[in-house]
C-alpha cells in the first residue's frame, strides 16, 4: 500500500475509522500497512469499536494456514514479518498445521508421519523467525494448532458439509490454484473437491478474526467470504501479502502466479538453510536488467530486508567502490539503473540482508539438529 497513512484508502468507505482512539489505529495501520490487500477491513474495524471478537472477548484471533510439506523457502520471511507486526498489534497468533490437507493434497505421498514429522519441524521454524514470542492464547502471543485437532469435532464436519453445499465443481476447481494445482488435475480424486471447504470451516470453527495468506491464497479466502454471505456468518478480515518471483524470473505476471519462487526449483529459490554463501552463490544469478523496474531482487528488497533492517548495506570488492546504505527502494532502484551501483554489488548487499536474518533461524537448528535432520531424511526419499 503506498498511501502515507494506510488507513487513510478506507476512511471513506468505512467512517467508523475516525471514532478509534490513537493506539487502536495505530494498531490496525500496524496490521494493514504492509500487505499487498485487505479485503473486509469492516470487521476488524468493528472488533477494535466494541473491544471484542468472533470468539466474543476482545482477543483478536489471526490466522495462516501451512501444509507441512518439506523445507521453508523465502517466502515464508515476508509471512512472518507479518505474524510479527501482528503480535506487536496485539493480536493473538495462530499458526495452522494443515496435515490433513497435505494428506489430501499428496504431500510425502500421503504418508501421514512424515507430514507430522515436518509439521514440527514447522513450529520450530516459526518460533525461531519470530524470536520466540510468549506462547498462549492471549494478546500478542502464539499458538499451534494442528488441522488433526480440529478434525475431531462432528461440528467441524457438519461445517465443511455446509461450505460444500451451493458450490458447484466448477467452482470449486477454480480455487485449485491454492494447492498449488490446475483445473483439471484432481477429476479422479474427490477428496481434493473438499479442500476449499475444508479451508472455509477452519476458519469458522476456530473463530478466526482474519485471515493472512499470501496472494496466491485469495480464492480460497473468497471462498470462504462467499459461504459466510449465504448463511449469515460473520466474515472474517483477509490480509494478503506479497509473492516473491522465481530469481530467475523478469517482469511482473501476478496474475498467474507463474513466476512464483518454489522450492522445487532449487536454482529459482531461495531456503531458510541456505548457507550465507550459497545465498550469495543463488542471487548472483538472480535476473536484475538496470533497464526493467521489475525484478525478484526488488522483491526481496522491499518485502523482506527493508522492513526488517530499515537499510540495505552494500559492502562492494575496496577494489571497485565505498560501502553505502540504501534506506529507500526508489533511491536504490535508481542508483542502479543510473549506474551508481553495480547490478552485482545490489544482489549482495540484498543477499546480505537475508542471510542476516536468517541468523536466527541457523542458530536454532544448529543447536537443535534433529527435525530438520528427520525432515531433509525424507526429502532425500
Amino acid at each position: 500500500m503506498t498511501a502515507e497513512n494506510p488507513l487513510d484508502a478506507f476512511i471513506e468507505r468505512i467512517p467508523e475509522i475516525n471514532e478509534l482512539t490513537p493506539d487502536k489505529k495505530e494498531r490496525i495501520g500496524l496490521m494493514v500497512g504492509q500487505v499487498d490487500e485487505v479485503v473486509g477491513l469492516e470487521h476488524l474495524v468493528k472488533c477494535m469499536t466494541e473491544d471484542t471478537s468472533r470468539s466474543g472477548d476482545d482477543v483478536i484471533q489471526c490466522y495462516v494456514g501451512f501444509e507441512p510439506s518439506g523445507k521453508a523457502h523465502i517466502g515464508w520471511k515476508v509471512l512472518s514479518l507479518q505474524l510479527r507486526r501482528m503480535l506487536d498489534a496485539k493480536t493473538n497468533v495462530l499458526i495452522f498445521l494443515a496435515d490433513w490437507h497435505a494428506w489430501v493434497n499428496d504431500k510425502f505421498g500421503g504418508d501421514m508421519e512424515a507430514i507430522q514429522t515436518t509439521a514440527t519441524y514447522m513450529e520450530e521454524t516459526f518460533r525461531a523467525l519470530l524470536g520466540n514470542p510468549p506462547e498462549g492464547t492471549g494478546p500478542g502471543q502464539l499458538q499451534f494448532k494442528w488441522a488433526s485437532e480440529v478434525m475431531e469435532s462432528s461440528e467441524y464436519w457438519a461445517r465443511v458439509l455446509r461450505c460444500s453445499k451451493g458450490a458447484t465443481l466448477a467452482m470449486v476447481r477454480k480455487t485449485f490454484t491454492i494447492m498449488g494445482r490446475d483445473e483439471a488435475s484432481s477429476d479422479h480424486d474427490l477428496s481434493k473437491f473438499y479442500y476449499p471447504a475444508m479451508q472455509a470451516a477452519d476458519i469458522f470453527e476456530m473463530n478466526i478474526d482474519i485471515a493472512i495468506g499470501g496472494m496466491d491464497q485469495r480464492k480460497a479466502h473468497m471462498f470462504m467470504r462467499d459461504v459466510a454471505s449465504k448463511y449469515g456468518w460473520e466474515k472474517a478480515t483477509c490480509l494478503h501479502t506479497p509473492i516473491i518471483s522465481s530469481l530467475k524470473s523478469s517482469g511482473s505476471r501476478m496474475e498467474s502466479f507463474d513466476h512464483k519462487m518454489s522450492k522445487s526449483d532449487p536454482s529459482g529459490s531461495l531456503l531458510l538453510h541456505d548457507s550465507h554463501e550459497r545465498i550469495r552463490k543463488k542471487m548472483r544469478k538472480a535476473y536484475l536488467d538496470p533497464a526493467d523496474q521489475q525484478s525478484p531482487v526488488y522483491e526481496l528488497a522491499e518485502h523482506i530486508v527493508l522492513p526488517e533492517f530499515g537499510e540495505i548495506v552494500v559492502t562492494p570488492d575496496p577494489r571497485f567502490g565505498e560501502p553505502s546504505t540504501w534506506t529507500t527502494l526508489e533511491a536504490f532502484k535508481e542508483a542502479v539503473t543510473n549506474g551508481t551501483l553495480h547490478p552485482l554489488d545490489a544482489k549482495f548487499g540484498v543477499a546480505d540482508g537475508l542471510a542476516k536474518g536468517l541468523e536466527p533461524v541457523e542458530a536454532h537448528f544448529e543447536t537443535n539438529p534433529e527435525t530438520l535432520e528427520a525432515v531433509t531424511a525424507l526429502m532425500q526419499g
